[in-house]
């Protein structure tokens, strides 16, 4: 019977260690962040937000464009982000900075 009520307090402590980490703010992409990211490396070249009249170029798609393309979701524009082609500039973005600012981008769709 030990056994038992010893197992069974092992597994609400893991279910309740798993819920704790899934709620996290820590491991989750902060798309605030995001925007506010974009607006400092982005809108020089690309429409960020749809209130923002035009860029400066015609030659980086809008975000929301970006973003409702088939097949994107946030982590393969996080993965483009951190290893730019030769149109876009190389950043230095962080993981985080490239989750956060993946994370914006798909909240446009």
């Amino acid at each position: 019977m030990v056994g038992r009520t010893k197992l069974r307090c092992t597994c609400r402590c893991l279910v309740f260690a798993a819920s704790l980490a899934a709620a996290s703010p820590v491991f989750a992409a902060d798309p605030s962040n995001g925007r506010r990211l974009a607006h400092r490396w982005c809108e020089a070249c690309h429409v960020v937000t749809p209130t923002q009249s035009r860029p400066a170029t015609d030659q980086a798609p809008p975000f929301a464009t970006i973003a409702k393309m088939p097949g994107v979701d946030a982590a393969k524009i996080a993965l483009f982000l951190l290893d730019p082609h030769p149109k876009m500039p190389d950043m230095g973005l962080s993981r985080s900075e490239a989750a956060d600012l993946a994370a914006y981008i798909v909240t446009l769709k």
